[in-house]
């Protein structure tokens, strides 16, 4: 069975945010999702190149993670280690809201196991809008390159 996926949404915020949406502009998906009011990332502002992000009524992170969770099919949170902060609250609403979710850890498993297993559950659960979470830039330098990799491999039409 073919992957689904039409769209990925994120929250904009530097690192596995804006990796899942660079991977699904690279693959020719629709992007979107909410952002805070204000546009605010931990560089300044979410630069305007992400024109499809929404901004939400307030500048509280926790609001614009509940929205992608309860606007997109299934999450993935891609992280290198246990999940915490936004990634962690991230899990919780999903779980809160009956959706599937899953935590790429790729500190435990390699790039290409990880691809696969994402690939395989993102067929099993027929996502078609795909919430991706994870570090911000700030706390994981490597993990924007490793998302955008990971969502690429994964979301990419097979051969």
């Amino acid at each position: 069975m073919p992957i689904k996926v039409e769209k990925v949404v994120s929250g904009g915020q530097t690192g596995a945010d804006r990796a899942g949406l660079d991977a699904a502009v690279e693959l020719g998906l629709e992007t979107g999702g909410w952002i805070p009011k204000g546009r605010l990332a931990e560089d300044g502002l979410v630069p305007r190149s992400y024109s499809t992000l929404k901004e939400t009524d307030s500048a509280n992170y926790p609001e614009r993670t509940e929205l992608n969770v309860r606007d997109s099919d299934c999450t993935v949170i891609v992280s290198r280690g246990k999940l915490t902060g936004g990634s962690l609250l991230t899990f919780e609403i999903a779980k809160q809201y009956g959706k599937p979710a899953i935590h790429i850890d790729l500190r435990s498993e390699s790039p290409e196991k990880a691809a696969l297993r994402l690939r395989d559950w993102l067929e099993r659960n027929g996502c078609r809008v795909l919430n991706v979470a994870g570090p911000r830039a700030s706390s994981d330098r490597e993990i924007y390159s490793l998302a955008r990799l990971l969502i690429v491999d994964s979301l990419a039409p097979s051969e």
